[in-house]
């Protein structure tokens, strides 16, 4: 006899492997938020660190990020998940600490974009913190964005 009760199995989509990871959101945001993160870490050292405790912070964020989104990156590229639920809570509480934590240093990148505009070396270095500026408040868009879309998969 069949049954007619509802189906065991699961609605849910399965988490992506391989290349795959490169077409389905929120996973496909990974690249870019290390692409990004990577612009931030290299215009804030182009500025020779000229206020390290705000340009500190933000360069141990946008290092830390990048170098844990590449292995998160490269274990959904390798399939270490198995398709367990856990890799999404996992991936969603990363991304929204991260987000949290990005925003805090577009932030201060902000503020020392504003205080090296009067600085010693004044246009360069006032350029390279706009730029830096822009790609961390990017990039936290992005962790933001990533953070959120798990929800609504």
């Amino acid at each position: 006899m069949a049954s007619v009760g509802p189906s065991t199995a699961s609605t849910q989509p399965a988490l992506p492997s391989g290349p795959a990871v490169f077409k389905t959101i929120p996973y496909a945001f990974i690249l870019p938020e290390i692409i990004c993160g990577t612009w931030v870490w290299i215009f804030v050292a182009a500025t020779s660190v000229s206020l390290p405790l705000l340009q500190g912070w933000v360069m141990y964020v946008s290092l830390t990020s990048c170098l844990i989104s590449l292995l998160l990156l490269l274990s959904y590229l390798l399939g270490f998940h198995k398709n367990s639920e856990n890799w999404k809570v996992l991936d969603s509480l990363y991304h929204g600490a991260t987000a949290i934590l990005y925003l805090s240093a577009a932030v201060l990148q902000a503020n020392a974009t504003i205080m090296s505009e009067f600085g010693p070396n004044s246009p360069l270095y006032y350029q390279l913190n706009c730029v830096a500026s822009f790609f961390a408040f990017l990039t936290a868009f992005l962790y933001i964005l990533h953070a959120f879309s798990i929800y609504y998969q």
